[in-house]
């Protein structure tokens, strides 16, 4: 079985919403960036909402993000998972991120958005028992992951704009 590891947040100066996914994938951990599979759509959506060009380099990616006062995480630091799927994750190995600290750094976050299932139901078993000072609204959204192909990326789209946009 892998052992896999989450990076560090992507966090600006003045944080209104924050995205949390559930743990970076392959191609994402190999390449050190958040949602690095070509096939994800999370860069793509950004691009349509932030005007975040998904071509762009990595770092003015992240900065795009800072600068719209979004904050991305992952619900779990650690897991055990063989490949990328969120359904392989051994979840008695899992070990969430310290969110109440990053939500303590940035008292603006009144949104938390869920990218997919997996990330709202691990951090509402895992870490909601712990913020009880949070009053802010959770959003699951649908998975950017390609293995959700179910949705059309324009419905994805219309769902992560009607989130995001009127906090940003």
């Amino acid at each position: 079985m892998s052992a896999v590891s989450s990076f560090a947040p992507i966090e600006g100066d003045s944080v209104r919403v924050l995205i949390l996914g559930s743990m970076p994938g392959v191609a994402s951990l190999n390449a050190y960036q958040y949602y690095a599979h070509p096939q994800n759509a999370f860069w793509k959506i950004m691009e349509e909402i932030l005007g975040i060009s998904a071509t762009a380099d990595y770092k003015k990616r992240v900065e795009g993000l800072k600068h719209s006062n979004i904050a991305l995480w992952d619900v779990l630091e650690s897991c055990i998972r063989p490949g990328s799927l969120d359904t392989a994750i051994d979840m008695s190995s899992a070990k969430v991120n310290d969110i109440k600290a990053l939500l303590q750094r940035h008292p603006g976050i009144n949104v938390i958005c869920f990218n997919g299932s997996i990330a709202e139901k691990v951090f509402k078993k895992r870490v909601l028992p712990s913020l009880s000072e949070f009053s802010g609204e959770y959003i699951r959204l649908p998975s950017t992951s390609p293995a959700h192909a179910s949705m059309s990326f324009e419905k994805k789209v219309i769902a992560w704009r009607a989130a995001i946009q009127p906090i940003i």
